[in-house]
């Protein structure tokens, strides 16, 4: 139901994992929301049951290409998240992350919306320090074949900057740690995906390196609402701000819940460690608990539960 309150709202790779998810919140509380998506990583399955919401409007669009809309407020989370999908066309994904922003923060400053810039713990690299700040500048192979989106991202977010103090823009960017839940793509090789997909039809649990590397896990209702917090966050908050999980689990003990939680009766697979693949991934979330009031609430069994539960459902149906 629409309200006074009610804004415009763009969100570009809107059918993707978290766009989808952003998008039905959003509606949830009564904004008018334009979901623009070119498809090459998201699905319109993910948005299928929003397309008849009187609020809910899908544009197939490439935000390498510039977008005339009317809005409030902008999401700019297109972008290629897993190294499977990004290094499919390396220059494509750098494309998408800077003329991406540059066209989006035209478009803000255009029309004086206010807009977010889904960014990445991927802009740390290989961190030397642990856990990650937002003050750590970041430990990053620029030439590596995951350069194309880590430094993307770095330069999106110096675009937001530079928009920000030459033009006024407003800006929020948050810095995503490794999220997961519902809608995520079956073979976008993300690791808890992977997992699951392997444990649900019992083949072997590829492990890279030893397993002891470690990743935070944010689940994806959690996140979103960091990412609504931080946009309705006073204009002097900026950020970048840290969202994620900071509870740490290694490879190796996220397989083991993964084979508990489903039942799997799959064994692990030890395999070569990619190249540039980070040993440590944590968020130091101080700041986002304190300039945003917010935390995760949804612990790892829990999350699990409700994502093995849908690609089981997915499954099934293929």
């Amino acid at each position: 139901m629409k309200t006074l309150t009610s804004k415009r709202i763009l969100i570009t790779g809107g059918a993707g994992f978290l766009g989808s998810h952003l998008c039905e919140r959003l509606l949830a509380q009564g904004h008018e929301v334009i979901c623009a998506d070119n498809y090459f990583t998201g699905s319109k399955a993910n948005i299928a049951h929003l397309l008849k919401h009187p609020y809910f409007e899908l544009m197939r669009h490439d935000v390498t290409f510039p977008l005339y809309v009317e809005v409030d407020e902008i999401y700019n989370m297109a972008c290629p998240a897993s190294p499977v999908h990004y290094q499919y066309d390396p220059v494509q994904t750098t494309k998408t992350s800077v003329h991406g922003a540059i066209n989006m923060l035209g478009l803000a400053k255009r029309v004086r919306a206010k807009i977010l810039q889904a960014s990445t713990s991927e802009v740390y690299g290989d961190p030397k320090i642990h856990p990650q700040r937002e003050d750590y500048w970041g430990h990053v192979n620029p030439i590596g074949i995951r350069s194309c989106y880590d430094e993307g991202k770095r330069c999106a977010e110096t675009l937001f900057f530079d928009y920000h103090r030459q033009n006024q823009v407003r800006i929020k960017v948050a810095r995503i740690f490794n999220t997961y839940g519902p809608r995520m793509h079956p073979h976008d090789g993300r690791v808890v995906s992977n997992f699951i997909v392997q444990a649900l039809n019992n083949e072997s649990i590829s492990i890279y390196g030893d397993g002891k590397q470690t990743r935070s896990f944010c689940y994806v209702d959690d996140l979103v609402g960091g990412l609504m917090n931080l946009m309705n966050s006073p204009d002097d908050v900026t950020g970048p701000i840290n969202i994620g999980n900071p509870g740490e689990f290694t490879m190796l003990e996220l397989a083991e819940k993964v084979i508990a939680l489903s039942g799997s009766k799959s064994k692990l697979e030890f395999k070569p460690l990619p190249a540039d693949d980070p040993k440590q991934r944590q968020p130091d979330i101080t700041l986002a608990k304190k300039v945003l009031n917010w935390q995760p609430t949804i612990n790892l069994d829990e999350g699990l539960t409700k994502t093995i539960a849908y690609f089981k459902t997915l499954i099934q149906k293929s």
